[in-house]
């Protein structure tokens, strides 16, 4: 067995842990962290076809800031929260169920074909020199997307910032209060009684220190001019 065939096995262990992992994990934190073993796995394979940009992009966006984001979003709703097992959309596991069927009966009907026709690529060799020079994986992806592929380039960037625009829109806070639960609700009380007992006790000093300031006047002797 070779060092890349380890290698190969080695990897694909750790991606389909990690992915039974991220399913049946109960905190969300380490669903996460179990995510991320998984995209490095995957950046592995990328690496054993020799796609170094796509492993690169593997591990720099979707292991490092996609995953930062899912972080900040699960640190943000709270993990501590019990989620709720009422299902609003009665028919959605059915259809989910009945949808992941049909998935998997399409991949292992597909996994007996042979897709591999031999036939020369119509965008050109991947190893041989592009005008007179000897491009890396990376040159030639660069050189095929912002020349040939400029056009659907241009729209994908401009989906996702639309849809980052939306989601913020979506995510804007109407100016209602927050629902809190019954700990937070407690944590409020107690900080307003803190406050009411701390305003109290300042007007008492108050009202002491006018008290004492109209005795000290009273005891003072009146002068009496002669």
């Amino acid at each position: 067995m070779t060092l890349e065939a380890v290698i190969f096995f080695v990897a694909a262990a750790l991606a389909l842990g990690g992915a039974v992992g991220v399913v049946l994990g109960r905190n969300p934190v380490h669903c996460a962290l179990l995510l991320v073993v998984t995209l490095v796995a995957v950046a592995i394979f990328f690496l054993l076809q020799e796609a170094h940009l796509v492993a690169a992009v593997q591990v720099i966006v979707y292991a490092g800031a996609i995953v930062v984001l899912f972080l900040f979003v699960i640190m943000l709703l709270g993990v501590d929260k019990s989620e709720s097992l009422y299902d609003p959309i009665p028919y959605q596991r059915p259809a989910a169920l009945t949808l992941g069927a049909i998935l998997l009966a399409e991949i292992f009907l597909l996994a007996g074909r042979d897709w591999v026709t031999g036939a020369r690529s119509v965008r050109g060799s991947a190893t041989k020199p592009v005008d007179g020079a000897d491009l890396g994986n990376v040159e030639r992806v660069a050189r095929s997307l912002f020349t040939n592929f400029l056009w659907p380039f241009e729209l994908t960037a401009a989906l996702l910032v639309i849809a980052v625009v939306g989601a913020v829109v979506l995510a804007r806070r109407s100016g209602q209060p927050p629902e809190l639960d019954e700990h937070e609700q407690a944590i409020e009380a107690q900080i307003a009684e803190a406050e009411l007992s701390e305003a109290a006790e300042e007007e008492e000093d108050v009202e002491a220190g006018v008290g004492e300031r109209e005795e000290g006047e009273q005891e003072q002797p009146s002068e009496v001019p002669t």
